[in-house]
């Protein structure tokens, strides 16, 4: 009860801030779909869908989101029919932490993560003592550190244990000191640390690209994004209409030509 009781006073705090009825306030009416999204990419790629699910008789309403809570508590709250925002580890760490009933139906992309400087150039120039910047949430926060790991800057105990934190950190020759904000503000925080590590879709938002980062995941990254409904709902015809959508070879074709390697398909 008292996690229901939270959940219903953020979303309040939603829908207090857009002011308006139609987007979380009011269900959806037949052949509407809201969904909630991060504004880049996945709103664009939504808007690109569009016209497509139009013609199959859906009516798809994008609702902007800034973070990656809120989206999965409202879609709890069925005051969203699905959301496309986030990748499959953090869904499942939110999901076992609020105890949502959320589903994972199709994994669409991915945004590799990548270290950004204002302050040098190559990664070989980052000094012992240096202030390194990842996001707060334990998956993100985890992703940066196998990153870390990865190009040799430190020494994780368990470099496939996508829940790493600071306390896994076994090695740190250079002796970095290791600050984690939220994701979203990393971009604008940017400068006050010597690297700092960003999701792709927060470093797209200001015109940051993997050629920009120091470092920059590879292929084999298990973070792609994926579409999320409702336990039970991913039978629903307007769903699977959405789902192939996302999985369609003319989004495939979108991805490619517009993001030019920026966002890898994942179907």
């Amino acid at each position: 009860m008292l996690r229901n009781a939270k959940i219903s006073k953020n979303l309040k705090k939603i829908v207090a801030a857009l002011g308006v009825c139609g987007v979380l306030a009011c269900p959806s009416v037949a052949g509407e779909l809201k969904v909630g999204a991060t504004p880049v990419p996945h709103a664009q790629i939504l808007r690109f869908i569009t016209p497509a699910l139009k013609a199959q008789g859906v009516d798809l309403k994008i609702i902007d989101f800034t973070d990656y809570v809120m989206p999965n508590l409202a879609l709890e709250e069925k005051n969203l029919d699905a959301n496309f925002m986030q990748h499959k580890p953090f869904l499942d760490k939110i999901s076992k932490d609020r105890n949502l009933h959320l589903k994972a139906i199709a994994n669409v992309h991915i945004e590799p993560i990548g270290a950004y400087s204002k302050k040098i150039k190559n990664i070989k120039e980052l000094k012992n003592g240096a202030l390194v910047l990842i996001p707060n949430d334990p998956t993100n926060g985890g992703r940066a550190l196998i990153l870390l790991h990865n190009n040799g800057l430190i020494t994780l105990k368990d470099s496939t244990n996508l829940s790493s934190n600071e306390s896994d950190i076994i090695k740190n020759p250079k002796k970095l000191k290791i600050k984690a904000l939220e994701a979203a503000i990393l971009p604008k925080a940017l400068g006050d640390g010597d690297l700092a590590v960003i999701n792709g879709n927060y470093a797209m938002q200001i015109g940051l690209t993997t050629k920009d980062a120091l470092i920059v995941e590879d292929s084999r990254s298990p973070y792609a994004n994926i579409l999320v409904v409702r336990e039970g709902d991913e039978g629903k015809e307007d769903i699977i209409k959405l789902k192939n959508a996302l999985q369609s070879a003319e989004l495939k074709a979108f991805l490619l030509e517009n993001y030019k390697g920026e966002i890898v398909p994942a179907f």
